[in-house]
Protein backbone atom coordinates (compact mmCIF):
# COMPACT_ATOMS: atom_id res chain seq x y z
CA UNK A 1 0.00 0.00 0.00
CA UNK A 2 1.44 3.41 -0.95
CA UNK A 3 1.65 6.24 1.58
CA UNK A 4 -1.14 8.25 0.00
CA UNK A 5 -3.60 5.34 0.13
CA UNK A 6 -2.54 4.49 3.69
CA UNK A 7 -3.05 8.07 4.85
CA UNK A 8 -6.47 8.18 3.21
CA UNK A 9 -7.55 4.99 4.99
CA UNK A 10 -6.10 6.09 8.33
CA UNK A 11 -7.79 9.49 8.09
CA UNK A 12 -11.16 7.89 7.36
CA UNK A 13 -10.80 5.56 10.33
CA UNK A 14 -9.75 8.41 12.62
CA UNK A 15 -12.69 10.56 11.50
CA UNK A 16 -15.07 7.75 12.45
CA UNK A 17 -13.83 8.22 16.01
CA UNK A 18 -15.29 11.75 15.96
CA UNK A 19 -18.83 10.37 16.03
CA UNK A 20 -21.10 10.79 19.07
CA UNK A 21 -20.28 7.23 20.18
CA UNK A 22 -16.90 8.42 21.47
CA UNK A 23 -16.32 10.77 24.40
CA UNK A 24 -15.21 14.40 24.26
CA UNK A 25 -11.67 13.61 25.42
CA UNK A 26 -11.25 11.15 22.56
CA UNK A 27 -12.69 13.68 20.06
CA UNK A 28 -10.16 16.31 21.12
CA UNK A 29 -7.18 13.98 20.83
CA UNK A 30 -8.24 12.58 17.44
CA UNK A 31 -8.82 16.10 16.08
CA UNK A 32 -5.39 17.19 17.32
CA UNK A 33 -3.73 14.32 15.40
CA UNK A 34 -5.79 15.06 12.27
CA UNK A 35 -4.82 18.74 12.39
CA UNK A 36 -1.13 18.02 12.86
CA UNK A 37 0.88 18.47 9.64
CA UNK A 38 3.09 15.55 10.68
CA UNK A 39 0.84 12.51 10.25
CA UNK A 40 3.23 10.00 11.84
CA UNK A 41 1.36 9.93 15.16
CA UNK A 42 -1.99 9.57 13.39
CA UNK A 43 -0.74 6.68 11.27
CA UNK A 44 0.78 4.88 14.27
CA UNK A 45 -2.48 5.24 16.20
CA UNK A 46 -4.82 4.04 13.45
CA UNK A 47 -2.93 2.05 10.79
CA UNK A 48 -4.13 -1.25 12.25
CA UNK A 49 -6.30 -2.75 14.99
CA UNK A 50 -4.69 -4.33 18.03
CA UNK A 51 -4.77 -8.13 17.72
CA UNK A 52 -4.27 -11.06 20.07
CA UNK A 53 -0.70 -12.38 19.94
CA UNK A 54 1.03 -14.96 22.14
CA UNK A 55 0.23 -12.78 25.15
CA UNK A 56 -3.19 -11.44 24.15
CA UNK A 57 -3.95 -7.79 23.45
CA UNK A 58 -1.09 -5.43 24.24
CA UNK A 59 -0.15 -1.94 23.17
CA UNK A 60 0.72 1.63 24.06
CA UNK A 61 -2.06 3.48 25.89
CA UNK A 62 -3.71 6.31 24.00
CA UNK A 63 -6.39 7.16 21.47
CA UNK A 64 -6.73 5.06 18.31
CA UNK A 65 -7.51 1.58 17.03
CA UNK A 66 -3.86 0.59 17.53
CA UNK A 67 -3.81 1.79 21.13
CA UNK A 68 -5.03 0.53 24.48
CA UNK A 69 -8.05 2.61 25.50
CA UNK A 70 -11.62 2.08 26.74
CA UNK A 71 -12.81 1.45 23.18
CA UNK A 72 -10.25 -1.16 22.13
CA UNK A 73 -10.66 -2.83 25.54
CA UNK A 74 -14.41 -2.47 25.09
CA UNK A 75 -14.34 -4.06 21.64
CA UNK A 76 -12.26 -6.98 22.98
CA UNK A 77 -14.69 -7.51 25.86
CA UNK A 78 -17.78 -7.22 23.66
CA UNK A 79 -16.32 -9.64 21.13
CA UNK A 80 -15.39 -12.09 23.90
CA UNK A 81 -18.88 -11.72 25.40
CA UNK A 82 -20.49 -12.50 22.05
CA UNK A 83 -18.33 -15.58 21.62
CA UNK A 84 -18.98 -16.83 25.17
CA UNK A 85 -22.73 -16.55 24.59
CA UNK A 86 -22.37 -18.61 21.42
CA UNK A 87 -20.13 -21.29 22.93
CA UNK A 88 -21.98 -21.67 26.23
CA UNK A 89 -25.56 -21.04 25.13
CA UNK A 90 -26.58 -24.22 26.94
CA UNK A 91 -25.57 -22.85 30.35
CA UNK A 92 -28.02 -21.13 32.66
CA UNK A 93 -25.27 -18.72 33.74
CA UNK A 94 -21.98 -17.79 32.09
CA UNK A 95 -19.29 -16.66 34.55
CA UNK A 96 -16.02 -14.75 34.15
CA UNK A 97 -13.23 -13.52 36.43
CA UNK A 98 -11.58 -10.10 36.04
CA UNK A 99 -8.25 -9.07 37.52
CA UNK A 100 -5.75 -6.31 36.93
CA UNK A 101 -2.19 -5.29 37.70
CA UNK A 102 -0.63 -2.05 38.95
CA UNK A 103 -0.52 -0.21 35.62
CA UNK A 104 -2.06 3.16 34.95
CA UNK A 105 -5.67 2.67 33.77
CA UNK A 106 -5.72 -1.03 34.67
CA UNK A 107 -8.45 -0.63 37.32
CA UNK A 108 -10.43 1.60 34.96
CA UNK A 109 -10.19 -0.94 32.13
CA UNK A 110 -11.13 -3.76 34.53
CA UNK A 111 -14.26 -1.95 35.77
CA UNK A 112 -15.33 -1.05 32.23
CA UNK A 113 -14.86 -4.68 31.20
CA UNK A 114 -16.98 -5.77 34.17
CA UNK A 115 -19.73 -3.42 33.03
CA UNK A 116 -19.62 -4.77 29.47
CA UNK A 117 -19.70 -8.42 30.51
CA UNK A 118 -22.59 -7.76 32.89
CA UNK A 119 -24.46 -5.72 30.27
CA UNK A 120 -24.31 -8.88 28.16
CA UNK A 121 -25.90 -10.92 30.94
CA UNK A 122 -22.63 -12.53 32.08
CA UNK A 123 -21.85 -13.01 35.78
CA UNK A 124 -18.62 -11.23 36.78
CA UNK A 125 -16.24 -11.91 39.66
CA UNK A 126 -14.14 -8.74 39.93
CA UNK A 127 -11.15 -8.68 42.29
CA UNK A 128 -11.26 -5.85 44.81
CA UNK A 129 -7.74 -4.68 43.95
CA UNK A 130 -4.68 -5.71 41.97
CA UNK A 131 -3.78 -9.42 41.96
CA UNK A 132 -1.10 -11.63 40.36
CA UNK A 133 -1.91 -12.97 36.90
CA UNK A 134 -1.64 -16.63 38.05
CA UNK A 135 -4.29 -16.02 40.70
CA UNK A 136 -6.74 -15.08 37.93
CA UNK A 137 -6.00 -18.39 36.19
CA UNK A 138 -6.47 -20.19 39.51
CA UNK A 139 -9.78 -18.44 40.22
CA UNK A 140 -11.28 -19.31 36.83
CA UNK A 141 -10.78 -22.98 37.68
CA UNK A 142 -11.77 -22.64 41.34
CA UNK A 143 -15.07 -20.84 40.61
CA UNK A 144 -15.75 -22.99 37.51
CA UNK A 145 -15.94 -19.98 35.21
CA UNK A 146 -16.07 -20.10 31.43
CA UNK A 147 -13.50 -17.37 30.89
CA UNK A 148 -11.53 -14.62 32.53
CA UNK A 149 -9.37 -11.63 31.73
CA UNK A 150 -6.58 -9.69 33.35
CA UNK A 151 -5.56 -6.17 32.45
CA UNK A 152 -1.78 -6.25 32.36
CA UNK A 153 1.17 -5.59 30.09
CA UNK A 154 3.46 -7.80 32.15
CA UNK A 155 7.01 -6.39 32.09
CA UNK A 156 6.53 -3.84 29.28
CA UNK A 157 7.45 -0.17 29.84
CA UNK A 158 4.98 2.10 31.65
CA UNK A 159 3.41 3.41 28.41
CA UNK A 160 1.88 -0.02 27.76
CA UNK A 161 -1.15 -1.89 28.96
CA UNK A 162 -2.66 -5.17 27.88
CA UNK A 163 -5.56 -7.58 28.02
CA UNK A 164 -5.05 -11.32 28.50
CA UNK A 165 -8.02 -13.59 27.89
CA UNK A 166 -8.41 -17.06 29.38
CA UNK A 167 -10.65 -20.03 28.65
CA UNK A 168 -12.51 -22.26 31.10
CA UNK A 169 -9.43 -24.33 31.94
CA UNK A 170 -7.66 -21.23 33.26
CA UNK A 171 -5.26 -21.12 30.30
CA UNK A 172 -4.77 -18.45 27.69
CA UNK A 173 -6.73 -19.18 24.57
CA UNK A 174 -5.44 -21.37 21.76
CA UNK A 175 -7.13 -22.43 18.52
CA UNK A 176 -9.93 -22.38 17.72
CA UNK A 177 -11.03 -20.04 20.51
CA UNK A 178 -8.33 -17.39 20.05
CA UNK A 179 -9.08 -16.89 16.35
CA UNK A 180 -12.83 -17.13 16.91
CA UNK A 181 -12.67 -14.39 19.54
CA UNK A 182 -10.59 -12.24 17.19
CA UNK A 183 -13.24 -12.75 14.52
CA UNK A 184 -15.93 -11.60 16.94
CA UNK A 185 -13.84 -8.61 18.05
CA UNK A 186 -13.32 -7.65 14.40
CA UNK A 187 -17.09 -7.50 13.96
CA UNK A 188 -17.19 -4.64 16.47
CA UNK A 189 -16.75 -1.77 14.05
CA UNK A 190 -17.43 1.18 16.36
CA UNK A 191 -18.22 2.11 19.95
CA UNK A 192 -21.95 1.92 19.23
CA UNK A 193 -21.59 -1.87 19.02
CA UNK A 194 -20.35 -2.06 22.63
CA UNK A 195 -22.72 -2.43 25.60
CA UNK A 196 -21.06 -0.13 28.12
CA UNK A 197 -23.96 0.21 30.61
CA UNK A 198 -23.38 -2.48 33.20
CA UNK A 199 -25.74 -4.51 35.37
CA UNK A 200 -24.33 -4.09 38.88
CA UNK A 201 -26.38 -7.04 40.14
CA UNK A 202 -24.20 -9.36 38.06
CA UNK A 203 -20.87 -7.99 39.38
CA UNK A 204 -19.51 -9.61 42.56
CA UNK A 205 -16.38 -8.27 44.26
CA UNK A 206 -13.99 -10.98 45.45
CA UNK A 207 -10.69 -10.94 47.33
CA UNK A 208 -9.40 -12.50 50.54
CA UNK A 209 -11.55 -15.62 50.30
CA UNK A 210 -9.72 -16.52 47.05
CA UNK A 211 -6.31 -15.42 48.34
CA UNK A 212 -6.56 -17.83 51.27
CA UNK A 213 -7.39 -20.96 49.26
CA UNK A 214 -4.82 -20.06 46.58
CA UNK A 215 -2.06 -19.84 49.18
CA UNK A 216 -3.24 -23.06 50.84
CA UNK A 217 -3.04 -24.90 47.52
CA UNK A 218 0.42 -23.47 46.82
CA UNK A 219 1.61 -24.89 50.16
CA UNK A 220 0.87 -28.40 48.84
CA UNK A 221 3.75 -28.23 46.31
CA UNK A 222 6.40 -28.02 49.05
CA UNK A 223 8.75 -31.01 48.94
CA UNK A 224 11.32 -30.20 51.65
CA UNK A 225 9.50 -28.80 54.70
CA UNK A 226 12.19 -30.25 56.95
CA UNK A 227 14.88 -28.19 55.18
CA UNK A 228 12.77 -25.06 55.54
CA UNK A 229 12.30 -25.75 59.24
CA UNK A 230 16.07 -25.92 59.71
CA UNK A 231 16.70 -22.74 57.70
CA UNK A 232 13.46 -20.82 58.19
CA UNK A 233 15.39 -17.68 59.18
CA UNK A 234 17.39 -17.73 55.93
CA UNK A 235 17.62 -14.15 54.67
CA UNK A 236 15.47 -13.66 51.56
CA UNK A 237 15.37 -10.30 49.81
CA UNK A 238 12.23 -9.92 47.71
CA UNK A 239 11.09 -7.13 45.36
CA UNK A 240 7.76 -6.92 43.48
CA UNK A 241 9.19 -4.10 41.30
CA UNK A 242 6.11 -1.97 42.17
CA UNK A 243 3.71 -4.72 41.12
CA UNK A 244 1.11 -7.25 42.16
CA UNK A 245 3.43 -9.60 44.01
CA UNK A 246 3.76 -7.11 46.85
CA UNK A 247 1.38 -8.96 49.19
CA UNK A 248 0.90 -12.45 47.82
CA UNK A 249 4.55 -13.50 47.38
CA UNK A 250 5.66 -12.62 50.94
CA UNK A 251 2.48 -14.38 52.08
CA UNK A 252 3.42 -17.50 50.10
CA UNK A 253 6.96 -17.44 51.51
CA UNK A 254 5.57 -17.17 55.04
CA UNK A 255 3.10 -19.99 54.35
CA UNK A 256 6.04 -22.22 53.36
CA UNK A 257 7.63 -21.39 56.72
CA UNK A 258 10.16 -18.63 55.97
CA UNK A 259 10.40 -15.95 58.65
CA UNK A 260 13.10 -13.56 57.44
CA UNK A 261 11.81 -11.81 54.33
CA UNK A 262 13.64 -8.57 53.65
CA UNK A 263 11.76 -5.96 51.64
CA UNK A 264 12.96 -3.21 49.32
CA UNK A 265 10.62 -0.47 50.63
CA UNK A 266 11.00 1.83 47.62
CA UNK A 267 9.87 -0.97 45.30
CA UNK A 268 6.99 -2.07 47.54
CA UNK A 269 5.27 1.13 46.40
CA UNK A 270 2.56 0.05 43.98
CA UNK A 271 2.83 2.29 40.92
CA UNK A 272 2.20 2.07 37.19
CA UNK A 273 4.96 4.62 36.70
CA UNK A 274 7.58 2.17 38.05
CA UNK A 275 9.51 5.10 39.59
CA UNK A 276 12.71 3.25 40.56
CA UNK A 277 13.34 1.45 37.25
CA UNK A 278 13.49 2.23 33.55
CA UNK A 279 11.96 -1.15 32.73
CA UNK A 280 10.16 -3.36 35.31
CA UNK A 281 11.58 -6.49 33.74
CA UNK A 282 13.39 -9.08 35.88
CA UNK A 283 15.44 -10.00 32.80
CA UNK A 284 17.08 -6.54 33.04
CA UNK A 285 19.95 -6.31 35.55
CA UNK A 286 18.96 -2.72 36.37
CA UNK A 287 15.54 -3.87 37.62
CA UNK A 288 17.20 -5.94 40.37
CA UNK A 289 19.91 -3.42 41.32
CA UNK A 290 18.12 -2.14 44.43
CA UNK A 291 17.31 -5.66 45.62
CA UNK A 292 20.90 -6.83 45.14
CA UNK A 293 22.15 -3.76 46.99
CA UNK A 294 19.80 -4.58 49.86
CA UNK A 295 21.05 -8.18 49.83
CA UNK A 296 24.67 -7.04 50.09
CA UNK A 297 23.79 -4.67 52.96
CA UNK A 298 21.96 -7.41 54.88
CA UNK A 299 24.21 -10.34 53.89
CA UNK A 300 21.19 -12.11 52.48
CA UNK A 301 21.23 -15.66 51.10
CA UNK A 302 19.13 -15.09 48.00
CA UNK A 303 17.36 -12.38 45.99
CA UNK A 304 13.92 -13.02 44.53
CA UNK A 305 11.89 -10.73 42.29
CA UNK A 306 8.68 -10.76 40.30
CA UNK A 307 7.56 -8.68 37.34
CA UNK A 308 4.59 -6.28 37.69
CA UNK A 309 1.90 -8.94 37.18
CA UNK A 310 3.80 -11.54 39.26
CA UNK A 311 3.92 -14.33 36.72
CA UNK A 312 7.70 -14.25 36.10
CA UNK A 313 10.50 -14.73 38.61
CA UNK A 314 13.87 -13.00 38.94
CA UNK A 315 16.76 -14.58 40.86
CA UNK A 316 20.20 -13.58 42.14
CA UNK A 317 22.54 -15.81 44.16
CA UNK A 318 26.06 -15.59 45.55
CA UNK A 319 28.88 -17.01 43.45
CA UNK A 320 31.99 -18.68 44.85
CA UNK A 321 33.51 -15.25 45.56
CA UNK A 322 30.47 -14.22 47.58
CA UNK A 323 29.26 -11.76 44.93
CA UNK A 324 25.64 -11.69 43.84
CA UNK A 325 25.10 -12.77 40.24
CA UNK A 326 21.86 -12.83 38.27
CA UNK A 327 20.56 -16.21 37.11
CA UNK A 328 18.89 -16.18 33.70
CA UNK A 329 15.56 -17.76 32.81
CA UNK A 330 17.08 -20.89 31.25
CA UNK A 331 19.10 -21.61 34.38
CA UNK A 332 16.10 -20.88 36.60
CA UNK A 333 14.04 -23.49 34.75
CA UNK A 334 16.94 -25.98 34.89
CA UNK A 335 17.23 -25.53 38.67
CA UNK A 336 13.49 -26.06 39.12
CA UNK A 337 13.37 -29.16 36.91
CA UNK A 338 16.47 -30.68 38.51
CA UNK A 339 15.09 -30.11 42.02
CA UNK A 340 11.60 -31.37 41.27
CA UNK A 341 12.78 -34.55 39.56
CA UNK A 342 15.39 -35.19 42.27
CA UNK A 343 12.86 -34.78 45.07
CA UNK A 344 10.07 -36.68 43.35
CA UNK A 345 12.54 -39.55 42.89
CA UNK A 346 13.82 -39.35 46.48
CA UNK A 347 10.28 -39.40 47.88
CA UNK A 348 9.19 -42.34 45.70
CA UNK A 349 6.61 -40.27 43.86
CA UNK A 350 7.62 -41.32 40.35
CA UNK A 351 5.19 -43.76 38.69
CA UNK A 352 6.43 -43.69 35.09
CA UNK A 353 3.66 -41.34 33.97
CA UNK A 354 5.41 -38.08 34.86
CA UNK A 355 6.39 -35.43 32.31
CA UNK A 356 7.87 -31.97 32.07
CA UNK A 357 7.40 -29.25 29.43
CA UNK A 358 9.68 -26.62 27.93
CA UNK A 359 9.37 -24.22 25.02
CA UNK A 360 11.37 -24.76 21.82
CA UNK A 361 13.58 -21.74 22.51
CA UNK A 362 14.41 -22.85 26.06
CA UNK A 363 17.73 -24.56 26.87
CA UNK A 364 18.23 -28.17 25.79
CA UNK A 365 19.82 -28.81 29.21
CA UNK A 366 16.29 -29.38 30.53
CA UNK A 367 15.71 -32.14 27.95
CA UNK A 368 18.99 -33.77 29.04
CA UNK A 369 17.92 -33.74 32.70
CA UNK A 370 14.57 -35.31 31.81
CA UNK A 371 16.05 -37.95 29.49
CA UNK A 372 18.71 -39.06 31.94
CA UNK A 373 16.06 -39.55 34.62
CA UNK A 374 13.62 -41.35 32.34
CA UNK A 375 11.08 -38.53 32.46
CA UNK A 376 9.07 -37.72 29.35
CA UNK A 377 9.44 -34.18 28.08
CA UNK A 378 7.52 -32.05 25.61
CA UNK A 379 8.67 -29.17 23.45
CA UNK A 380 6.09 -26.51 22.67
CA UNK A 381 5.86 -23.03 21.23
CA UNK A 382 6.74 -19.86 23.13
CA UNK A 383 3.94 -18.71 25.40
CA UNK A 384 2.53 -20.47 28.43
CA UNK A 385 -0.74 -21.16 26.68
CA UNK A 386 1.10 -23.95 24.85
CA UNK A 387 2.43 -25.45 28.09
CA UNK A 388 -1.12 -25.29 29.45
CA UNK A 389 -2.41 -27.00 26.30
CA UNK A 390 -0.06 -29.94 26.92
CA UNK A 391 -1.23 -30.18 30.54
CA UNK A 392 -4.82 -30.22 29.29
CA UNK A 393 -4.07 -32.94 26.71
CA UNK A 394 -2.44 -35.10 29.39
CA UNK A 395 -5.18 -34.84 32.01
CA UNK A 396 -6.04 -38.33 33.20
CA UNK A 397 -3.05 -39.80 31.35
CA UNK A 398 0.14 -38.15 32.58
CA UNK A 399 1.37 -36.47 35.76
CA UNK A 400 2.74 -32.94 35.42
CA UNK A 401 5.94 -32.21 37.33
CA UNK A 402 6.72 -28.73 36.03
CA UNK A 403 7.27 -26.60 32.97
CA UNK A 404 8.94 -23.38 32.00
CA UNK A 405 10.36 -21.05 29.42
CA UNK A 406 13.55 -19.05 28.98
CA UNK A 407 11.74 -15.76 29.61
CA UNK A 408 11.77 -16.33 33.40
CA UNK A 409 8.44 -18.12 33.64
CA UNK A 410 7.82 -21.36 35.50
CA UNK A 411 4.79 -23.34 36.72
CA UNK A 412 5.35 -25.99 39.41
CA UNK A 413 1.67 -26.92 39.83
CA UNK A 414 -1.27 -27.83 37.62
CA UNK A 415 -4.07 -26.06 39.52
CA UNK A 416 -2.88 -22.88 37.75
CA UNK A 417 -2.50 -22.81 33.97
CA UNK A 418 -0.15 -19.88 33.50
CA UNK A 419 3.34 -19.15 34.73
CA UNK A 420 3.28 -18.42 38.43
CA UNK A 421 5.83 -16.31 40.29
CA UNK A 422 3.92 -16.70 43.57
CA UNK A 423 4.47 -20.46 43.76
CA UNK A 424 7.82 -20.22 41.95
CA UNK A 425 9.30 -17.74 44.44
CA UNK A 426 8.20 -19.92 47.36
CA UNK A 427 9.62 -23.04 45.72
CA UNK A 428 12.90 -21.34 44.77
CA UNK A 429 13.37 -20.26 48.39
CA UNK A 430 12.75 -23.89 49.38
CA UNK A 431 15.41 -25.03 46.90
CA UNK A 432 17.87 -22.59 48.50
CA UNK A 433 17.04 -24.03 51.94
CA UNK A 434 17.39 -27.58 50.61
CA UNK A 435 20.76 -26.79 49.04
CA UNK A 436 21.89 -25.21 52.32
CA UNK A 437 20.72 -28.30 54.17
CA UNK A 438 22.98 -30.31 51.85
CA UNK A 439 25.95 -28.04 52.49
CA UNK A 440 25.74 -26.24 49.15
CA UNK A 441 25.10 -22.75 47.90
CA UNK A 442 22.70 -22.19 45.01
CA UNK A 443 25.68 -21.45 42.79
CA UNK A 444 27.25 -24.78 43.72
CA UNK A 445 23.94 -26.51 43.02
CA UNK A 446 23.92 -25.06 39.51
CA UNK A 447 27.54 -26.17 39.04
CA UNK A 448 26.55 -29.70 40.07
CA UNK A 449 23.83 -29.70 37.43
CA UNK A 450 26.37 -28.71 34.77
CA UNK A 451 28.83 -31.42 35.78
CA UNK A 452 26.15 -34.10 35.75
CA UNK A 453 24.14 -33.06 32.69
CA UNK A 454 26.42 -30.83 30.60
CA UNK A 455 27.32 -27.16 30.50
CA UNK A 456 25.12 -24.63 28.75
CA UNK A 457 25.27 -20.89 28.23
CA UNK A 458 22.43 -18.95 26.68
CA UNK A 459 21.79 -15.42 25.59
CA UNK A 460 18.74 -13.68 24.20
CA UNK A 461 19.22 -10.82 21.79
CA UNK A 462 16.29 -8.58 20.89
CA UNK A 463 16.47 -6.23 17.91
CA UNK A 464 13.81 -3.52 18.31
CA UNK A 465 12.01 -2.27 15.19
CA UNK A 466 9.19 0.08 16.13
CA UNK A 467 6.03 1.02 14.29
CA UNK A 468 4.71 0.07 10.87
CA UNK A 469 8.09 0.38 9.16
CA UNK A 470 9.66 -1.75 11.90
CA UNK A 471 7.06 -4.49 11.46
CA UNK A 472 7.79 -4.53 7.71
CA UNK A 473 11.53 -4.69 8.37
CA UNK A 474 11.11 -7.66 10.74
CA UNK A 475 9.03 -9.46 8.13
CA UNK A 476 11.72 -8.81 5.51
CA UNK A 477 14.41 -10.20 7.85
CA UNK A 478 12.49 -13.45 8.36
CA UNK A 479 11.93 -13.77 4.60
CA UNK A 480 15.64 -13.30 3.98
CA UNK A 481 16.58 -15.99 6.52
CA UNK A 482 14.22 -18.40 4.77
CA UNK A 483 15.33 -17.56 1.25
CA UNK A 484 19.01 -17.66 2.19
CA UNK A 485 19.43 -20.37 4.85
CA UNK A 486 22.40 -20.02 7.19
CA UNK A 487 25.04 -22.65 6.41
CA UNK A 488 27.58 -21.95 9.14
CA UNK A 489 27.49 -20.23 12.53
CA UNK A 490 30.71 -19.04 14.15
CA UNK A 491 32.74 -21.60 12.23
CA UNK A 492 30.47 -24.57 12.94
CA UNK A 493 28.46 -26.19 10.18
CA UNK A 494 24.65 -26.10 10.38
CA UNK A 495 23.42 -29.71 10.40
CA UNK A 496 19.71 -29.28 11.08
CA UNK A 497 17.15 -26.56 10.32
CA UNK A 498 13.60 -26.39 11.68
CA UNK A 499 11.07 -24.07 10.07
CA UNK A 500 7.94 -23.98 12.17
CA UNK A 501 6.09 -21.85 9.60
CA UNK A 502 5.99 -24.91 7.32
CA UNK A 503 6.46 -27.59 10.02
CA UNK A 504 9.37 -28.99 8.05
CA UNK A 505 12.76 -29.90 9.47
CA UNK A 506 15.77 -30.46 7.23
CA UNK A 507 18.49 -32.89 8.28
CA UNK A 508 21.34 -31.53 6.19
CA UNK A 509 23.71 -34.39 7.02
CA UNK A 510 21.25 -36.97 5.67
CA UNK A 511 19.62 -34.59 3.17
CA UNK A 512 16.29 -35.65 4.60
CA UNK A 513 13.08 -33.72 5.34
CA UNK A 514 11.28 -34.37 8.61
CA UNK A 515 7.73 -33.34 9.56
CA UNK A 516 7.65 -31.36 12.81
CA UNK A 517 4.91 -32.57 15.16
CA UNK A 518 3.34 -29.33 16.39
CA UNK A 519 -0.32 -28.28 16.81
CA UNK A 520 -0.07 -25.39 14.37
CA UNK A 521 2.47 -23.34 12.46
CA UNK A 522 4.53 -20.52 13.97
CA UNK A 523 6.92 -17.94 12.56
CA UNK A 524 10.06 -19.48 14.09
CA UNK A 525 13.34 -20.67 12.56
CA UNK A 526 15.89 -22.84 14.36
CA UNK A 527 19.45 -23.81 13.44
CA UNK A 528 21.50 -26.58 15.06
CA UNK A 529 25.24 -26.89 14.40
CA UNK A 530 27.82 -29.68 14.59
CA UNK A 531 29.25 -28.39 17.87
CA UNK A 532 25.88 -28.36 19.66
CA UNK A 533 25.06 -24.70 19.16
CA UNK A 534 21.37 -23.82 18.83
CA UNK A 535 20.01 -20.56 17.39
CA UNK A 536 16.30 -19.71 17.31
CA UNK A 537 14.84 -16.69 15.50
CA UNK A 538 11.30 -15.35 15.93
CA UNK A 539 9.41 -12.06 15.87
CA UNK A 540 7.86 -11.22 19.22
CA UNK A 541 4.11 -11.67 19.43
CA UNK A 542 3.67 -8.83 21.93
CA UNK A 543 6.48 -6.32 21.30
CA UNK A 544 8.07 -4.61 18.26
CA UNK A 545 11.10 -6.94 18.28
CA UNK A 546 12.76 -9.75 16.41
CA UNK A 547 14.32 -12.13 18.91
CA UNK A 548 17.42 -14.31 18.62
CA UNK A 549 17.88 -17.09 21.20
CA UNK A 550 21.44 -18.40 21.32
CA UNK A 551 22.69 -21.46 23.19
CA UNK A 552 26.15 -22.99 23.24
CA UNK A 553 26.84 -26.20 25.12
CA UNK A 554 29.54 -28.66 26.10
CA UNK A 555 30.92 -30.78 28.93
CA UNK A 556 32.02 -29.55 32.34
CA UNK A 557 34.35 -32.11 33.92
CA UNK A 558 34.70 -30.41 37.29
CA UNK A 559 33.16 -27.45 39.14
CA UNK A 560 36.49 -25.62 39.40
CA UNK A 561 36.57 -25.30 35.61
CA UNK A 562 33.24 -23.43 35.46
CA UNK A 563 34.81 -19.93 35.11
CA UNK A 564 36.89 -21.20 32.18
CA UNK A 565 33.81 -22.74 30.55
CA UNK A 566 31.84 -19.53 31.06
CA UNK A 567 34.58 -17.44 29.44
CA UNK A 568 34.92 -19.71 26.42
CA UNK A 569 31.15 -19.82 25.95
CA UNK A 570 30.90 -16.03 26.17
CA UNK A 571 33.60 -15.65 23.51
CA UNK A 572 31.80 -18.15 21.31
CA UNK A 573 28.52 -16.27 21.66
CA UNK A 574 30.21 -13.02 20.61
CA UNK A 575 31.63 -14.76 17.54
CA UNK A 576 28.20 -16.19 16.83
CA UNK A 577 26.54 -12.75 17.05
CA UNK A 578 29.13 -11.36 14.68
CA UNK A 579 28.54 -14.15 12.18
CA UNK A 580 24.79 -13.45 12.27
CA UNK A 581 25.26 -9.70 12.04
CA UNK A 582 23.43 -8.93 15.29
Amino acid sequence: MDNETLLKEVTAKAQSWLSECYDAETHAEVQRMLDNDDKTELIEAFYRDLEFGTGGLRGIMGVGSNRMNIYTVGAATQGLSNYLKQEFSNLKEIKVVIGHDCRNNSRKFAEISADIFSANGIKVYLFDALRPTPEISYTIRKLECQSGIILTASHNPKEYNGYKAYWNDGAQMVAPHDKNVIAEVNKIRSAKDILFKGNKKLIEIIGEEIDAVYINDIKTISLSPESIQKHKDMKIVYTPIHGTGVKMIPRALEAFGFTNIIHVPEQDVVSGDFPTVVSPNPEEPAALEMAVKKAVETNADIVLASDPDADRIGLAVKNDAGEFVLINGNKIVAIFIYYLITQWKAKGKLTGKEYIVKTIVTTELIAKIAKKNGIKYYDCYTGFKWIAAIIRENEGKGIYIGGGEESYGFLPEDFVRDKDAVSSCALMAEIAAWAKDNGKSMYELLSDIYVEYGFSKEQGISVVKKGKSGAEEIEAMMTNFRNNPIKEIAGSKVVFIKDFSTLVGMDLAENEKIVLDMPTTSNVLQYFTEDGTKVSIRPSGTEPKIKFYVEVSGELKSKDRLPEAELKAAQKIEALKASLGI
